[in-house]
């Protein structure tokens, strides 16, 4: 890396957003070359909330011939008001860019952790347009009008915004309003329950985690309207105790190499008792467009059916927040009949074990090699 790779600054207004007062545009990204070449092959990623501008894989990607688009929305570091029919817009800038300004003949979407439901909804809507406006909302003419890709990736992705913030609840809490609430009976840290945790229990637990859900889908349904009542078009909330996935403590749960009793924000426990997690703060509107199960468009299965062109997942065998069956359901759910699924050593990041980037960017590059670019 170093020298052999250049990075350029993109910023730029997208169809349905405009540069802000302050001077800063909506769309926001570093674009990652090989040194003194122009691509004809490149990567874009983008997260609903992170900012991928500095992704770890670019400058890998990038020394191995490609270019490397990390794209930010208007929402980055601002989920709480993520709009998904909004964040495609902004990213078909990146895209378009990509294939108008840049000089690319195509373009591989990389779908990463959180990511990979947003890119999958993105070449789902490109490909067959499908999504339904946020309630309350219009869909925007541009979302209908997003240029496709042509490869896709998925590294490490969690199933879909709402599947995993559902799989991490913690169905104990019984009041929304105070997160020391909590019914003991139902609680995965109470040790009566385990680890190991009983096939009963899973259920009941599995069962209350949807429940939660769905309780929090009908508030914000009736939220709404009681607020539109009062002439309020929306209102902002906290959401907590969501680092409860029993996975996380019992390893015969989707068994794999991961370290048992570690999540993304360490302690399990600590993490959940903490004001540090998905979704902490949401609109009534931004949470039905981005994390309810039986509203949003942020999940992954329903997009991924209507991505045909060549796909890719990859999913590292030490990762404590995503699992293996979450990659088997990918891989299965993709509706291209080409593609592969491969699992390699490796945490969520790919930080360790030493070389583990390098060695994904290798199955990357090896894989488009296939096809001859």
């Amino acid at each position: 890396m170093g020298n052999s790779t250049e990075r350029e600054f993109v910023s730029m207004v997208s169809a349905t957003s405009v540069r802000n007062g302050a001077g800063f545009m909506p769309c926001q990204g570093l674009y990652h070359t090989p040194a003194g070449t122009n691509p004809k092959v490149a990567f874009i990623a983008t997260h609903y909330n992170v900012d991928f501008s500095e992704h770890y894989l670019a400058p890998y990607l990038a020394e191995r011939g490609y270019g490397y688009l990390g794209w930010n929305t208007r929402f980055r570091g601002n989920e709480a008001f993520l709009v998904l029919e909004h964040a495609l817009v902004d990213i078909a800038a990146g895209v378009r860019w990509l294939y108008e300004s840049a000089g690319v003949e195509q373009v591989v979407i990389v779908g990463n952790s959180g990511g990979g439901s947003l890119m999958g909804a993105y070449q789902s809507q490109a490909t067959e347009p499908n999504i339904a406006a946020t309630r309350g909302l219009r869909l925007p003419e541009a979302v209908f009008d997003l240029p496709s890709c042509d490869y896709y990736v998925s590294l490490n992705a969690h199933a879909g915004r709402p599947d995993v913030l559902t799989a991490w609840f913690d169905p104990a809490i019984t009041d929304e309003t105070d997160p020391a609430s909590t019914d003991w009976s139902l609680s995965m840290f109470n040790p009566e329950n385990g680890p190991p945790y009983s096939p009963e229990f899973v259920d009941r637990y599995r069962t209350a985690q949807f429940a939660r859900n769905e309780r929090l889908t009908d508030w914000c349904i009736g939220e709404l309207a009681r607020l539109d009542a009062a002439g309020m078009s929306d209102r902002a909330f906290n959401m907590y105790r969501t680092w409860a996935d029993l996975r996380l403590l019992d390893g015969t749960l989707d068994p794999s190499d991961r370290p048992v009793g570690v999540c993304y924000a360490g302690d399990p426990r600590r993490a959940n008792y903490s004001p540090r997690g998905i979704g902490l703060t949401s609109t009534c509107r931004s949470w039905l467009s981005m994390w309810s199960l039986r509203e949003s468009h942020c999940r992954g299965e329903p997009h991924l059916r209507r991505i045909d062109v060549p796909s890719l997942v990859v999913q590292s065998t030490s990762d404590t927040g995503v699992f293996p069956s979450d990659a088997h359901a990918i891989h299965d759910a993709l509706g291209s009949h080409d593609k592969s699924l491969e699992f390699m050593a490796g945490d969520h990041y790919l930080t360790e074990p030493d070389g583990a980037r390098d060695e994904v960017a290798d199955r990357i590059s090896g894989w488009l090699d296939g096809y001859g670019i």
